[in-house]
């Protein structure tokens, strides 16, 4: 048998057990409950006796003191003594209630569902009916039951997020070293492939190519050193927001399909900005990519930047087909994806790199079926 079997098994050990052990404390309280129950209408009996003997009092008789113990000692059972005249009287009900005829009707059906009624005879002839509630400690143990499954539900609930939280920190970090070792396998490949441009120099190969090779060669370094990145908190260093946007936004404009408007606009000039310059970078082009995967390869894409007193704001807009509203927030969170093929990883990567590395926040700021807007937030740096 493997740990993981075993694990299981005795998951599985624990959970019967812990059913069980329940079961016995529901099934206790509830033959606990019941035997009071009696006891209470056995105490009531008695009472009823003793009050048929008062009534019969009138007749000369002599009952001594046992009668007055017995009303005396009845102070937590509410009841309501309804004579055969019409007249009634109450025990252990509130005083400014009393008098209320309507809420006293209410209470007798509320006894006479709780509790059978008891006839108070004398020689064949009833003289009243006794109608009478559950205690306040009975009530109290009828409820202790419900009470004893939500402590166990919600300590359960504890057990199952503690448990959940910790499988997803095991996965966060395992995905955080498969990160760092693809990044460390793509150093390897494009070592080799710096070198090979080099050779291509050297024959007199057009310079145009061998440029635009040496810039995929630099966004793959980029991309290795954002993957090694993953998992520890990256330096910020000042950057001008406005060139670093361009840049990102320029390379994909170059390797993207001729059916598809690029459009950089800003407001100012340059802004410096603590930031990551491989993150921000990356943000942007998921950003710019799932705008034109909504457009599906045809349309428009703008991106402006806007100050915005200490802030900055740089606004991502598209023409695809729009996202809900009620998906605003979800959007963001990971394994969300209205693709196909998608991981749903990119807008929670954007999420992270901007509001917990760079403290600023991104949002869907508006979408509707002609487009969306996304805003992303920075505090500028300047002085």
């Amino acid at each position: 048998m493997n740990f993981n079997s075993q694990k299981k098994t005795s998951n599985l050990l624990l959970l019967i057990a812990s059913f069980v052990i329940v079961s016995l404390i529901l099934w206790n309280t509830n033959s606990f409950f019941k035997k009071f129950k009696e006891e209470e209408r056995h105490k009531m009996e008695i009472w009823a006796t003793a009050q048929s003997e008062l009534l019969q009092s009138s007749e000369g008789r002599d009952l001594g003191n046992l009668h007055v113990k017995i009303f005396q000692n009845n102070t937590s059972t509410p009841m309501i003594l309804v004579n055969m005249d019409g007249s009634i009287r109450t025990n252990n009900m509130p005083e400014e209630l009393v008098a209320d005829t309507i809420y006293l009707k209410k209470k007798i059906k509320k006894f006479e569902a709780e509790n059978t009624p008891i006839a108070i005879d004398y020689n064949d002839e009833q003289l009243a009916t006794l109608y009478y509630g559950n205690s306040e400690v009975l009530n109290k143990l009828k409820y202790y039951p419900i009470a004893l499954l939500l402590i166990i539900f919600l300590f359960a609930a504890v057990i199952f997020f503690f448990f959940k939280t910790n499988k997803a920190s095991e996965q966060n970090k395992l995905w955080a070293g498969m990160a760092k070792e693809t990044a460390h396998q793509i150093g390897t490949p494009l070592t080799s492939l710096l070198g090979w441009n080099e050779l291509l120099k050297s024959e007199q190969i057009n310079p145009d190519i061998t440029k635009e090779i040496e810039k995929d060669i630099g966004r793959l370094q980029n991309i290795t050193d954002r993957f090694s990145k993953i998992g520890s908190l990256p330096k910020l260093q000042q950057h001008d927001i406005v060139k670093e946007t361009r840049n990102a936004f320029e390379y994909l404009k170059l390797r993207s399909s001729k059916l598809i408007h690029f459009t950089f606009t800003s407001k100012i000039e340059q802004l410096p900005v603590l930031l990551n310059s491989s993150l921000y970078n990356w943000t942007i082009e998921n950003l710019v990519k799932n705008g034109i995967d909504a457009m599906k390869g045809k349309g428009n894409i703008a991106i402006e930047i806007v100050p915005d007193g200490k802030y900055v704001n740089i606004l991502i807009s598209d023409t695809g087909h729009g996202i809900a509203k009620g998906d605003f927030n979800s959007i963001f969170n990971p394994g969300y994806t209205s693709k196909k093929r998608g991981w749903g990883l990119g807008l929670s990567l954007v999420k992270r790199i901007i509001e917990e590395y760079h403290k600023g926040k991104v949002k869907v700021l508006s979408s509707s079926k002609e487009g969306t807007i996304m805003q992303i937030s920075m505090k500028s740096d300047q002085q």
